[in-house]
């Protein structure tokens, strides 16, 4: 039976997965997010998951309910657990498939399904004691209950258990004269071993130095260990015949259902150990309303999470802004000073949304965000003499292709476009542009520095970044609702940066 603690009972997780990040995460930075989400995961390809949002509420709900479960720390704690314990039991799979010998392979291979049945037997127990309020865990839990009674698991355990006890019950006696390695079978022989132990230990001097040698315990045996264990073979024919029928038998124990859930699963692991690390610093994270059609958004001290975690990790702080819209506001229009927060605005605006559509917790105390189609950024770029084409042509051709495509559902993110041309041309050009969003009716977000546009249509709201009122050239990085004021601050950042036509001629001078 196949089921997804990522797509619930649709059919999502049956499509196949793209490598490929969609074209907008680079100027999200979605794709460092991503990147510091997934670090020490790689073995369990997670990005491919983060490829894909969502197209449904209840699809968001589902991931929702799952991670407010996985939020009580003994069922954190003991799904992490059984990760650890399945990765250790693909790294003797993996070892087995390695080694040379076959002994050592079978054996190798008799523990991983040791480990493994270990670690479903233990994750029923310890799910079967959690209060589980998602469909998800709670299906998943009752799938495990079915599978660990089932005769097949049942006789697996109950085989790998016994062979394990007979293997370790195996004794023998070596004889090595010269070159010469003779294996009998233990005849209740004297282990001299602690007897010696106990003669010698009243020579022992704590401060005498030691010529003890560590020898690597290498995994791999060598021709010696291997020719031995041949010959132990031979003195337990049946056991060693039992094993190797195990082996063949059981060569595809791994059920696939399971195998799923612990690779999907680390979605959720992933994303909550990375929100802890910013919960830690006093930031706020928060599960967004998901709205299916146009009506009012907002969120409460949102942040750039890929800024954010730079910031953390250097030890400074995080600016959280606002933003909403009402009624028939469906364009932010972004202006200000430069270097005070617009493009990071922009950003912010359109990760928490994918974020949103993902069925993750968003940065923010507070939330409600829309379920977009398709997001669309236009952001600079260097130009690529293979084009043939110049800086504004450029900007013309990449925002047709986004005006062609996008539909009312879909989020345009605009930042900075016409700065190749004049103003004249860039204010003409940009109300045509305006013009075609507003009839289109998209949600949209414009960093510009044409004022005129804030005030195109009702639809369109007035953002402006800040600076301190007492000395403007330092920024504080908020965007906040205002009139745009065509205040840029240039002379302030001039001074500061001492090029000012005074500060010039000093030089010159």
């Amino acid at each position: 039976m196949d089921k997804s603690i990522l797509f619930g009972q649709t059919t999502g997780f049956t499509q196949n997965e793209t490598l490929d990040a969609p074209p907008f995460f680079a100027d999200l930075h979605l794709d460092r997010v991503v990147e510091a989400i997934t670090a020490g995961r790689d073995e369990y390809a997670l990005k491919p998951f983060f490829y894909a949002s969502l197209q449904d509420v209840d699809s968001i709900a589902y991931r929702h309910e799952v991670f407010q479960d996985l939020e009580d720390k003994s069922t954190f704690e003991n799904i992490q657990a059984f990760s650890e314990k399945m990765r250790t039991a693909r790294g003797y799979i993996r070892f087995a498939e390695k080694f040379y010998y076959k002994r050592q392979k079978q054996r190798y291979f008799l523990d991983a399904v040791e480990i493994y049945c270990d670690a479903v037997i233990r994750l029923l127990q310890d799910l079967s004691r959690a209060d589980l309020k998602s469909r998800g865990l709670s299906s998943f839990r009752e799938y495990l209950a079915g599978r660990v009674e089932s005769e097949d698991f049942r006789a697996l355990a109950a085989q790998t258990k016994q062979l394990e006890t007979d293997i370790a019950s195996v004794r023998y006696c070596m004889h090595i004269e010269g070159g010469c390695v003779r294996v009998n079978k233990y005849d209740s022989e004297i282990d001299y071993s602690s007897e010696v132990e106990k003669t010698f230990d009243k020579f022992r001097q704590e401060t005498a130095r030691t010529y003890r040698t560590n020898f690597h315990d290498l995994p791999e045996m060598n021709h010696v260990e291997a020719g031995v264990l041949d010959l132990v073979a031979k003195w337990h024919p049946e056991l060693f015949s039992t094993l190797e029928d195990y082996c063949a038998k059981n060569s595809g124990f791994l059920d696939q259902t399971i195998a799923r859930f612990d690779r999907e699963v680390q979605f959720y692991l992933a994303c909550l150990e990375h929100v802890g690390v910013f919960e830690k610093k006093g930031l706020r994270f928060c599960y967004p309303r998901i709205r299916s059609e146009p009506g009012d958004l907002f969120v409460q001290e949102g942040f750039d999470l890929a800024l954010a975690h730079k910031l953390v990790t250097e030890g400074a702080a995080v600016i959280c802004n606002d933003f909403s819209l009402k009624d028939e506001e469906r364009i932010f229009v972004v202006s200000g000073p430069n270097q005070g927060g617009k493009t990071t605005f922009a950003r912010m605006f359109g990760q928490l949304h994918y974020l949103g559509a993902l069925g993750c917790p968003v940065p923010g105390r507070e939330a409600a965000l829309y379920l977009f189609d398709r997001i669309f950024t236009h952001f600079e770029k260097e130009e690529d003499i293979r084009t043939l084409r110049g800086k504004l042509e450029d900007d013309l051709v990449r925002i047709h292709a986004i005006l062609e495509r996008a539909t009312a559902r879909s989020i345009v993110i605009m930042n900075e476009i016409f700065t190749s041309t004049t103003l004249s041309d860039a204010t003409f050009l940009s109300k045509m542009i305006m013009e075609r969003i507003v009839r289109l009716d998209a949600l949209c977000v414009w960093v510009t520095f044409i004022d005129e546009l804030a005030s195109y249509s009702e639809k369109t709201v007035s953002m402006v970044s800040t600076v301190v009122r007492e000395n403007p050239a330092l920024r504080t990085f908020k965007v906040v609702r205002s009139r745009a004021d065509g205040l840029a601050y240039a002379m302030s950042l001039a001074e500061k940066h001492r090029v000012t036509y005074g500060w010039l001629v000093d030089r010159i001078r």
